[in-house]
C-alpha cells in the first residue's frame, strides 16, 4: 500500500513524531492511522506533541571548536528538569546541533524570524528547518522531536551564536 504524504502529515499533527517515524508505522499498519499510533505510542513516541505547550526551565549550554580553532559553535538548548539535562541523550543533541551551527551557519532559528521580502531559502537559513548533517533524512526540528519523544519533556532551542575567525 501507497503512503501518501497527506497521511503522514495527518498522523504527525496527532502526535508530533518524527516525519520518517509516521512514515515506518503508517507502513507497518497498512496505513491505518489508529494502528500507527499505537505503534508510535509503543515506541515512546507520543509525548512529543503534549510535551511542547510545558515551561522549559532548566538545560545546558554547549560549545563546539571546529577546523582547528577557526569556527566554533555555542548553543542553549532547554529542557524541563535538570534530570533529563544531565542526561546523555540530552547531552548529544546539544553537541549535534553545535556541530549543525559550524557545518551549516543558519541566521535563524525559525522562518517566523526572518525578515518579510527577505530572499532567502528557510530550509537553510533557519536551524530547526535544515535538514540534519548526521541523517538528511530529516531536519533539525525533527531531531529535536525525537529526543521529545524520548524524555517525555518539552525540549526548545532557544539561542544559538557561530563565529569564524576572520569573519
Amino acid at each position: 500500500m501507497a503512503i501518501t504524504t497527506e497521511q503522514v502529515k495527518s498522523l504527525r499533527d496527532q502526535c508530533g513524531a518524527g516525519i520518517m517515524d509516521c512514515r515506518n508505522a503508517l507502513v507497518a499498519s497498512e496505513g491505518d492511522i489508529n494502528k500507527a499510533l499505537a505503534i508510535l505510542k509503543e515506541k515512546g513516541m507520543l509525548h512529543a506533541k503534549k510535551a511542547e505547550s510545558r515551561t522549559t526551565g532548566q538545560g545546558l549550554i554547549e560549545c563546539y571548536v571546529h577546523n582547528g580553532g577557526k569556527i566554533a559553535a555555542m548553543i542553549e538548548i532547554k529542557c524541563e528538569t535538570d534530570f533529563v539535562a544531565r542526561t546523555e541523550e540530552f547531552k548529544l543533541l546539544a553537541h549535534e546541533l553545535a556541530m549543525q551551527i559550524a557545518a551549516c551557519p543558519p541566521l535563524y532559528l525559525t522562518a517566523e524570524e526572518i525578515p518579510q521580502g527577505s530572499d532567502v531559502d528557510a530550509a537553510q537559513a533557519c536551524l530547526l528547518a535544515q535538514p540534519f548533517i548526521k541523517d538528511p533524512g530529516k531536519t533539525i526540528k525533527d531531531r529535536v522531536t525525537e529526543v521529545i519523544a524520548k524524555t517525555g519533556e518539552n525540549v526548545r532551542v532557544t539561542r544559538f551564536a557561530r563565529f569564524e575567525l576572520g569573519a
